[in-house]
């Protein structure tokens, strides 16, 4: 591989993952955030499997193989995630994650808000 091939795979993978940095930040939607971290996770692939194949060692392209099939497991967790919060609240707005948790939870208090007793 010449370093101009591997200048040009470096910069669409450079370039995936300021697609995805942007839309993660950008985005309100649970399934365009993920899919925008999905996008960095494929610019990062993208150029250690470049790197692998410049250097000649075949270990960066398995590493992928690993990291992508990780991958695949997460997007499942996450749309069953997305698809439950969905169902309670009707929208996929990031802001309504706060709301997922128990209402009849006590308030936890830490010691030092308790009252010192001095004698």
């Amino acid at each position: 591989m010449t370093a101009t091939a591997l200048e040009s795979q470096l910069i669409v993978g450079a370039t995936l993952f300021v697609l995805g940095v942007i839309g993660f930040l950008t985005r309100r939607n649970l399934i365009l955030i993920m899919l925008s971290a999905e996008l960095m996770l494929h610019g990062v692939s993208i150029n250690l499997t470049a790197f692998s194949r410049y250097h000649g060692n075949p270990q960066g392209q398995v590493f992928t193989i690993f990291v992508l099939t990780i991958a695949a497991c997460e997007a499942g967790l996450g749309l069953s995630l997305i698809l439950s919060l969905y169902q309670r609240r009707k929208s996929l707005d990031v802001l309504l994650w706060g709301k997922l948790g128990e209402d009849d939870l006590p308030v936890f208090t830490s010691p030092s808000n308790l009252p010192v007793q001095v004698p």
